[in-house]
């Protein structure tokens, strides 16, 4: 398969003001990219890439929930670069606190799903056309949460399983195009999103640790993911894990989630901790 030469390829990237997307922009644009750089907040993307080449940098906002808006920017992208080569469907958001389904309001399920599962579907819909013309790839971010339990999570762990099979279809889909599709699994990264569970919730950050020991409960940097993707990108892969120790995590998830969910149903100490984030979650919402 042709490797993509990046240089003065036209790449969007949602969810490009913080975290991942931010280190993947920045990546990019040292690779020779000329940027499509989305988010909510106009101001965070001018702050953020003040010190980028404006020639090269196209900002705008866009709320991904809305396939109209999408579009636009998509159209004034093309207007003026003339080219998507790749997308990167990146824009995403978590509960505000840990819950389980039993305290979660339904509002709050369907906002998780809407950003992280039809946002990234409005991308992918709104860019495929053009990344098909170009001959090039998009690519979607899942999560380690494809494919480990998503206690306390559910909504962000369903929407990450439900872009995986995007992702994997649409690779299928695009053979013999020409274009490429790659889904990718970031584990636990030095994010707002991540932060909760290191540190910024009691029971959340002693349930990690407890249930993702060593190494699987450490967070890293978002440049990390960052040069995992470019490498990925420019090879079009199918799928990047980063970090690595994650990957033999995937490959044997069939035996791995039916052991682990077992043990899991087990564990005194986890039950504690899920009744003990719950109830706060429920007595959050009735303040």
């Amino acid at each position: 398969m042709k490797k993509l030469d990046l240089k003065d390829k036209v790449i969007l990237i949602t969810g490009a003001s913080g975290g991942i997307g931010k280190a993947v922009a920045e990546g990019f644009y040292k690779c020779g990219a000329k940027l499509v750089l989305t988010d909510l907040s106009l101001e965070a993307l001018n702050t953020t890439f003040a010190e980028m080449d404006h020639s090269r940098v196209f900002i705008a906002t866009l709320n991904v929930v809305n396939m109209a808006e999408t579009k636009a920017v998509v159209a004034e992208a093309i207007k003026r670069f003339g080219r998507i080569d790749v997308a990167f469907a990146n824009a995403g958001i978590g509960a505000k606190t840990p819950t389980t389904m039993l305290a979660i309001t339904d509002d709050e399920f369907q906002q998780i799903v809407n950003v992280d599962l039809f946002g990234v579907w409005n991308t992918i819909k709104a860019t495929l056309p053009h990344i098909i013309d170009a001959q090039g790839h998009i690519l979607i971010t899942a999560s380690i949460y494809a494919f480990v339990n998503g206690m306390a999570n559910a909504p962000y762990a369903a929407s990450k399983a439900a872009v995986e099979s995007l992702g994997r279809a649409l690779r299928t889909e695009l053979a013999g195009t020409g274009a490429t599709a790659g889904v990718l699994y970031p584990g636990w990264v030095e994010t707002p999103i991540a932060k909760v569970a290191f540190g910024g919730h009691q029971e959340a950050t002693t349930l990690v640790k407890h249930a993702m020991p060593g190494p699987f409960g450490r967070a890293v940097q978002p440049s990390v993911i960052a040069d995992a993707v470019i490498a990925g990108v420019e090879s079009r892969a199918s799928r990047i894990i980063a970090p690595k120790r994650w990957i033999p995590m995937s490959l044997l998830r069939g035996l791995l989630n039916a052991t682990s969910d077992a043990l899991l149903d087990r564990d005194r100490k986890v039950h504690q901790l899920i009744r003990s984030l719950e109830k706060r979650a429920i007595a959050k919402h009735l303040d």
